[in-house]
């Protein structure tokens, strides 16, 4: 190696050095953290919800489980660039507003809870007893009427899959699987057809004039509103509560401990396995 190659390595080497020494002082003065709190209010919070604990489009970010890499380097990417193919925007921030963001993640950032439960009996559970995959589909095994559960342990908490399972109908994951329309969610709609006829399901698509439901044998309707006796959107789940009558606490540690393997494989390229 010349002169000029070592030359140019050792300052590339310094340049990284010194942008994560930046960032490190920018995590550790309070001033900064705050800042990113008050940008990730006005930039993040729609999807990633209050204190970044997730919401309908974005997962948990406080569980340092990221799909895109959990470095430095691979959130400021994510944040700058987005995710392509999914509903992370590339975005026009600055780079200290960035650090500020970052900063703030890492101030709420959760120690990873003590692991509970066991995977493959939860996985027995997911696909037999509880038959979660009629519904739920894994690694293209399961059914359709429920959202895709293939990287759920790598964008939810603990917490939230255990508070879905329980209360499934206090937050609606938002139906990406069916186009690109992210106002639908996974809510009950119920409607009922000139000849009397009721179909009851999940959203497809649907604007002003057209709706498409899929019921709960995963057959397909494209229905003109117009026609409808009655249409409406239901405030509940499809899924039934799961009460610890029904699921006991020990089964739960055992299923969400299953759910919490299901992680993405496949990070942003040259994204680090630190997560």
């Amino acid at each position: 190696m010349d002169c000029a190659s070592i030359r140019r390595q050792l300052l590339v080497g310094c340049a990284l050095s010194v942008g994560a020494s930046a960032l490190a002082l920018a995590q550790n003065d309070p001033s900064t953290v705050t800042q990113g709190a008050i940008l990730f209010r006005q930039e993040c919070v729609f999807c990633h919800g209050v204190s970044a604990r997730g919401g309908m489009r974005g997962p948990d970010l406080t569980t340092g489980a990221w799909s895109h890499g959990g470095s430095d380097a691979d959130l400021t990417a994510t944040i700058t660039e987005g995710v392509p193919g999914t509903a992370m925007p590339a975005n026009k921030l600055t780079g200290d507003e960035v650090k500020a963001i970052v900063a703030y993640l890492r101030s709420v950032q959760q120690a990873a809870a003590p692991s509970v439960g066991d995977a493959r009996r939860g996985e027995a559970l997911f696909f037999g007893a509880q038959r979660c995959s009629s519904c739920h589909i894994v690694s293209g095994r399961g059914g359709l009427l429920g959202p895709e559960l293939t990287t759920v342990g790598s964008a939810r908490s603990r917490a939230y899959l255990v508070e879905s399972i329980r209360e499934p109908g206090r937050r609606f994951t938002e139906n990406r699987s069916f186009g690109g329309d992210y106002t639908l969610r996974y809510d009950t709609v119920t409607a009922v057809t000139a000849d009397g006829s009721t179909v009851v399901g999940v959203p497809m698509n649907e604007d002003t004039f057209t709706v498409q439901i899929m019921d709960t044998s995963e057959h397909v309707h494209s229905l003109d509103k117009k026609s409808l006796k009655s249409f409406r959107h239901e405030n509940r789940s499809l899924m039934p509560t799961y009460a610890p009558s029904r699921l006991s606490d020990s089964d739960m540690d055992d299923l969400v401990a299953y759910l919490q393997t299901l992680r993405s494989s496949t990070p942003r390229k040259g994204a680090s396995h630190d997560d």
